[in-house]
């Protein structure tokens, strides 16, 4: 019942706010009325102070529409019964009454001081702040974009999280462009409300006159009163709501109400406090000032910056505690050493000034990691080892480096207090050029304060923390089939066992050791091939392994098996790409092919293996200038070393079989050919 009611609440005020134009309306109506458009506007004033941030009060633009509708309701209300009967209830002739009191002239000039405080200082200031802020948010809407985009990416969030911030984002550039509009809405108020006071106070000085018999002078003492009372009573709630406008639009996005953070932020330099409060004790000392009032004044403020530096003492006399407790050696049992001495699987090491991002704050990196490693193991199918982070006296300030089993794998710079901008126009900001470590785009650290200047230059800002998920990301996706231990492939494959036990117990141990699995599955990722599907993989290794234990044919016979998923991670624009070899170079290849003990290999001619890399790396690059992502392609046989022929070159490129590439059933566009040069003969 009350959900029905909250639903018909509005329609039912608009349509009653629409009979106040049409239909008169009683005096004691009218006076109800009146109190509840000032109540209206209280608390509407009231609650833009408590929002933490202005989407939290999104309906305010509607809500501003229909206050300002009622407004011209009641003035159209009273405007009949001040022309018509001289009399428009209590509450606007107590108005007028207390406002002219015993001088009709001072009376009108203090409303006049009122009317033009609302429209030319609160009402055109929000106006303006409204039309900048939007225009603002509408330019930044791309950039805010573009750093989901990189977060999800990087696996920072999940696709729901992409999907709310995404909808946060079209949500705040709909609000602010909403409050632009309703702006002139509540110009436009003060505007009518203006117009309507001179009508009031003309036509009802003529009707006194013509149709009551007043003389002029008592006929302008009651219409002034009655017109001024209908005014205050109007224009003190279109103030009220002037003020929450601007209250609105120029709040930003805080972690406590208005009241809260402004005595935090007014209260946070003792210095500021204490010099003013000083200053009011001076101009006490002046002759003829005052002293109560600055005395008082210059007391409060003096006693409150004492407070302050009490509470900041108290305050880092707790930090130093807190850091000597942490610095005390404790007792090293000897298993808390033995943890120590053994080497990290995955291992973030951080400058003494980037420590900060793990104290569980809102960009936390503990928090970030954990999300990455849900992320790899859904995109590849393995557990991502645990991320130990620690810091590091050994790298410069703003570094960190990435080491995988102890060796490091990468390094970057995440300066704290800075931002990475990334874009062609940024010249004009301050900061250190810097570039991007995983993409190699060209960049700069530019002060946090600045991120919105740089958005407003079309760069797309990243923080540092996300920077170095990115990396962390990069790397850990190169180096996937060093992560892969042993210890994993057991608990993989005693996971397929529980689903499909007869994919497990006819290969393992009875064909193949764990040994023997956990070097084809790091065949796979070395590649890049996720090992998502085991149930597939096991049973194709199976039906392999019958024949040949040979890894590289354990690795192909898996490939296989798979099928479809290889080449449709490569596809664009619904499309695979492909660079062929020419057909007398792939023959070739074919009758140079040799087993060797790391796997088969092509023996050419030094100058022709020279020749082919030369024209694969043209080719390629060739095609990525035109934005195709190719793959190679070639014969079954030769697959194998293919790869390992051109992936010290061409580092990255996808080299798939002619039956891996038709497996997906997609269309197959040809963009280029490997060609090489001819043998020498004899």
């Amino acid at each position: 019942m009350n959900s029905r009611l909250a639903r018909l609440a509005v329609p039912i005020g608009v349509v009653g706010i629409i009979m106040l134009l049409i239909v008169p309306v009683p005096a004691g109506l009218l006076d109800f009325l009146i109190a509840a458009n000032i109540l209206l506007a209280l608390v509407v004033l009231l609650t833009s102070m408590f929002v933490q941030k202005p989407l939290d009060f999104s309906v305010f633009p509607s809500l501003l529409l229909v206050a300002t509708l009622f407004r011209l309701g009641l003035n159209v209300a009273s405007t009949r019964l001040i022309l018509g009967e001289a009399h428009a209830g209590k509450i606007i002739e107590a108005f007028g009454q207390v406002t002219v009191g015993g001088n009709i002239i001072i009376g009108s000039v203090i409303f006049l001081i009122l009317v033009v405080i609302q429209f030319l200082v609160v009402t055109k200031g929000a106006e303006r702040v409204a039309e900048v802020g939007a225009r603002f948010t509408l330019d930044a809407m791309p950039g805010k974009q573009m750093a989901i985009d990189a977060d999800l990416n990087a696996g920072l969030v999940t696709d729901e999280q992409a999907k709310e911030r995404r909808a946060e984002v079209s949500a705040e550039a709909d609000f602010y462009g909403a409050m632009d509009g309703a702006s002139k809405f509540v110009k436009g108020d003060a505007i009518a409300g203006i117009v309507i006071l001179i009508i009031n106070l003309v036509g009802g000085v003529a009707i006194g006159m013509a149709m009551h018999g007043m003389p002029a002078a008592e006929a302008l003492r009651t219409y002034a009163i009655l017109t001024i009372g209908d005014g205050l009573v109007t224009q003190i709630p279109a103030l009220l709501m002037a003020v929450a406008t601007g209250m609105i639009v120029t709040r930003s996005n805080a972690e406590a109400d208005m009241g809260t953070t402004a005595s935090n932020q007014v209260a946070q330099s003792r210095n500021a406090l204490l010099i003013a409060g000083t200053a009011a004790v001076a101009l006490a000392l002046i002759p003829g000032m005052p002293k109560l009032p600055f005395l008082l004044i210059g007391g409060a403020l003096i006693f409150a910056s004492r407070k302050i530096k009490a509470t900041e003492t108290a305050a880092a006399a707790a930090a130093q505690r807190e850091a000597a407790a942490a610095v005390e050696p404790a007792a090293e049992s000897p298993e808390e050493l033995i943890r120590r001495l053994r080497v990290q699987p995955l291992e973030i090491l951080l400058a003494a000034d980037l420590v900060d991002t793990v104290t569980g704050a809102s960009d936390d990196l503990l928090a970030r990691v954990r999300s990455l490693r849900q992320k790899i193991g859904m995109d590849l199918g393995f557990v991502l080892p645990p991320v130990n982070a620690r810091d590091s006296i050994d790298l410069p300030p703003g570094t960190y480096a990435i080491r995988i089993g102890g060796v490091e794998a990468g390094r970057g710079e995440a300066p704290a207090g800075k931002v990475l901008a990334l874009g062609d126009a940024l010249d004009a900001l301050p900061g250190t050029a810097t570039m991007e470590p995983v993409f190699g785009l060209p960049g700069k650290w530019v002060p946090a304060g600045m991120a919105h200047s740089a958005q407003m230059t079309g760069a797309t800002v990243i923080d540092r923390v996300s920077v170095l998920i990115t990396h962390l990301s990069s790397i850990v996706t190169a180096n996937a089939a060093r992560l892969l231990t042993r210890e994993d492939v057991r608990l993989l494959t005693e996971s397929v066992k529980e689903a499909s036990p007869s994919a497990v117990d006819e290969l393992v141990p009875g064909l193949l050791s764990l040994a023997e699995v956990q070097r084809v599955l790091q065949g796979l990722l070395e590649e890049h091939v996720p090992i998502n599907d085991l149930p597939r993989i096991f049973e194709a290794l199976t039906l392999r392994a019958k024949v040949s234990t040979d890894p590289e044919g354990l690795i192909e016979a898996a490939r296989r098996a798979l099928g479809p998923a290889l080449a449709v991670r490569h596809l664009s624009g619904g499309q695979l790409s492909v660079v062929m070899i020419e057909p007398g170079l792939e023959q070739s290849m074919l009758e140079g092919l040799r087993p060797a003990e790391g796997g088969s290999q092509i023996l050419l001619d030094a100058n022709r293996i020279e020749a082919v890399l030369a024209s694969l790396h043209a080719t390629v690059a060739a095609a990525g200038h035109q934005g195709h992502e190719p793959v190679l392609v070639c014969a079954p046989l030769i697959r194998p070393a293919v790869r390992r022929l051109v992936s010290a070159r061409v580092g990255g490129l996808p080299v798939l079989s002619y039956q891996e590439a038709q497996a997906a059933n997609v269309p197959i566009e040809t963009i280029g050919v490997v060609r090489g040069a001819e043998p020498v003969s004899p």
